[in-house]
């Protein structure tokens, strides 16, 4: 193992870890030697296909429900890290973005991200020590027109990774947050793009997005998660309330 990588007898929990990045994150600490994973998704099934070694405790379940947490909170025993990384995209104009929709993407990328960090952080305190990433955005750091609602909740989740990390310091708890760009997940099969995807093909389409940013292509799950890994590991000791951009240049 990489030196600082190594999580021999520690216990992560992971947030949207159907697919995707979550997926990959769950994939990635297995291989450093997770002992146990806390994985929840709505998703059960795709749960249930994950492939790890480690001890593996499933929860299919909505992130903004705060009566789960309530219930699972006395039962998480020790925790050393987090990854709040449950979200959804959304598309729309502000001006004709229904509040029903907006409250929909709050409730699960801002919301959930909330009730996920706070049990988080509870749980480490008790421990005395921890480390947490929540997955926002650089949608939350440039403005994309066409989805406000997404974009601003994935600022928020941000900045909520700051105020953590002041909070908790002390309690020998690291918070950080990654703003990926473009990255080949799940979350871009949405009914906008349904039709260009049967016309040219999903990989087609993909290819062509990634071409808007300098590096040329969008990033793998595989690669958010490396990214993830490092800030959650004793490789990144010093790092807290920071937001690594993670991009391929498109902020640039």
């Amino acid at each position: 193992m990489i030196q600082g990588y190594d999580f021999t007898n520690r216990t992560a929990l992971i947030t949207g870890a159907a697919s995707g990045i979550g997926a990959a994150s769950a994939r990635w600490l297995d291989r450093q030697g997770i002992a146990r994973l806390i994985l929840i998704d709505l998703d059960g099934d795709g749960l249930s296909k994950l492939d790890l070694s480690c001890e593996v405790e499933t929860h299919a379940a909505d992130v903004a429900d705060e009566a789960f947490w309530q219930a699972l909170e006395p039962r998480l025993g020790k925790l050393d890290h987090a990854v709040v990384n449950a979200g959804i995209g959304a598309g729309g104009q502000m001006a004709e973005l229904e509040f029903a929709e907006w409250r929909r993407v709050m409730a699960i990328n801002l919301d959930g991200a909330f009730l996920t960090l706070s049990t988080a952080l509870r749980a480490m305190r008790k421990a005395g020590r921890g480390s947490a990433v929540v997955t926002a955005s650089v949608t939350g750091l440039k403005p994309i027109p066409g989805i406000g609602a997404y974009g601003v909740s994935k600022a928020a989740v941000a900045h909520m990774a700051r105020i953590a990390a002041a909070e908790n310091a002390a309690h020998g708890i690291r918070v950080n947050g990654i703003a990926p760009g473009g990255v080949d997940t799940a979350i871009w099969n949405s009914p906008e793009l349904e039709a260009q995807f049967a016309e040219h093909g999903r990989e087609a389409v993909i290819g062509q997005m990634g071409k808007t940013t300098p590096r040329g292509r969008f990033a793998t799950a595989d690669e958010l998660a490396q990214d993830i890994g490092y800030l959650l590991s004793d490789a990144s000791a010093n790092a807290t309330g920071t937001v690594l951009t993670s991009d391929g240049g498109y902020t640039l």
